[in-house]
């Protein structure tokens, strides 16, 4: 096999990469994943006029902080013909197949290094039951996906904020390939991240010795992954796991409900399998690089009457196995109570200035013995007149949480640290985790949108 049937046996193909013609202007040209700041829509209203006229991904995305506008339409009306109008103007420079080897440096650390890549979403299903190369490591909601396949369905471009994870305890393989393309390859960016986000710089891949590099690399996982975590491929069909979602679930499922939307409308015409719609452009990193950094994803409770929050919450948790519950004296001392190491389970509730530290022998993450009781009171409180405007929200980092918190008519729930180890082996043995259980990182530190890829059209 050459090279890129080598890759290709392994879900992955070399993307034809768009980016501006500009390199000056990409502080604007890049923005945020649009799944951060969904309680701030002023973020977004500030971004907007910030960057006024001025080409940009935002007019290339949907921030999810808007989803309920009522003018949505007219929003993914605007989205697509940026995307015509950017693709057909002078706004990009002429296409490069190239991957593309980029260094992140965030807030929280100097360098986290990926590689954008082009994914085969015909190696990827979302359902639980499914052992599939790339895996959900969250559970899917469905009724989340028909508002992003409007957006997604006939859009002329795809620009990624999917970040797909492979299990490389060496750490070898991405910095192997940083070498090779900081030697080999020209420097593709170099840019500030706004605001206070960071820089991002990337440099093309794209020489025999880089893919070569790659391909020996994932096939090295891949043989590794055969024989891992014992029974689980004993009792399947033995399709190793190669690769997790870290990052974008619902945008990389999206991405498949469309592509096998359009295959069925399509079957049997020449070339479907090479249509751009059959993948995903992601960016590919190693769980164990040193810049990455799990954070659990805290809920925030809405739409309480008067000062019965905490004692909802109380009363909702005082069923789970060895539950008790005192109060703190503030945010830092339930922080610092949340964030130890014991035994327990733990958790944190804070709801105006009152705080809350919580404890259960419950077994697992925090998410698993949460989150079912969370969304049955949900339910029950929608159902009753009194209570029907409750609804949950999914907030990264915790002084978002607590400055929510501190609203009328809010709780927020402060989950424990994330462990790095065992993600793999937790969703190969028993499938995705319940939905927004981690983060990889705060805010500030998630994927910018930057490169672009042809799509429909």
């Amino acid at each position: 096999m050459n090279i890129h049937e080598r890759l290709a046996a392994l879900g992955v193909a070399v993307p034809e990469i768009l980016l501006p013609r500009a390199e000056d202007g990409l502080a604007d040209w890049a923005v945020i994943a649009c799944d951060q700041f969904t309680q701030d829509r002023a973020y977004w209203d500030r971004l907007d006029r910030t960057i006024g006229s001025a080409p940009s991904t935002l007019r290339l995305i949907y921030p999810e902080a808007l989803l309920d506008s009522p003018d949505r339409a007219d929003r993914i009306a605007a989205i697509h013909r940026a995307m015509k109008e950017y693709r057909a103007g002078d706004i990009f420079a002429p296409p490069r197949r190239s991957l593309v080897y980029l260094e992140r440096a965030t807030p929280a650390a100097a360098r986290r290094r990926g590689l954008v890549i082009a994914l085969d979403l015909e190696r990827y299903e979302w359902d639980p039951a499914s052992r599939p190369l790339i895996r959900s490591t969250e559970g899917t909601v469905p009724e989340r996906l028909p508002p992003r396949m409007e957006i997604r369905r006939g859009a002329a471009l795809e620009t990624p904020h999917i970040i797909i994870l492979i299990e490389d305890e060496e750490d070898a393989l991405l910095p192997a390939l940083g070498l090779i393309a900081k030697n080999e390859g020209a420097g593709l960016y170099d840019t500030p991240l706004h605001p206070a986000s960071g820089r991002a710089a990337g440099w093309a891949l794209e020489g025999d010795a880089g893919l070569e590099c790659l391909a020996s690399g994932l096939e090295r996982l891949f043989e590794r992954a055969k024989t891992r975590y014992g029974g689980e491929y004993r009792r399947t069909d033995g399709s190793p796991f190669l690769f997790a979602v870290g990052d974008g679930n619902h945008s990389l499922a999206t991405a498949k409900a469309v592509w096998e939307e359009y295959k069925k409308v399509h079957t049997g015409e020449a070339g479907l399998e090479r249509h751009p719609a059959r993948w995903a452009l992601v960016e590919l990193e190693n769980l164990y690089d040193p810049g990455i950094r799990f954070e659990p994803i805290h809920r925030l409770l809405t739409g309480f009457s008067g000062g019965a929050a905490l004692q909802a919450m109380r009363e909702l948790f005082a069923p789970l196995p060895g539950f008790t519950s005192r109060p703190v004296p503030g945010r830092e001392e339930l922080s610092r109570l949340v964030a130890s190491q014991p035994a327990k389970g733990r958790f944190g509730l804070a709801a105006g200035r009152e705080y809350v530290f919580a404890e259960t022998d419950a077994p697992g993450l925090a998410t698993g013995y949460l989150q079912p009781l969370l969304d049955s009171f949900i339910q029950r409180s929608r159902a009753e007149s009194r209570a029907p405007g409750i609804d949950i929200d999914y907030i990264h980092g915790e002084e978002e949480l607590f400055h929510l918190g501190e609203m009328p008519g809010n709780v927020g729930i402060l989950l424990p640290p994330i462990p790095k180890n065992g993600l793999f082996e937790t969703v190969a043995a028993s499938g995705p985790l319940p939905r927004k259980s981690f983060s990889m990182g705060e805010a500030a530190e998630k994927r910018f949108y930057l490169e672009c890829r042809r799509l429909f059209g």
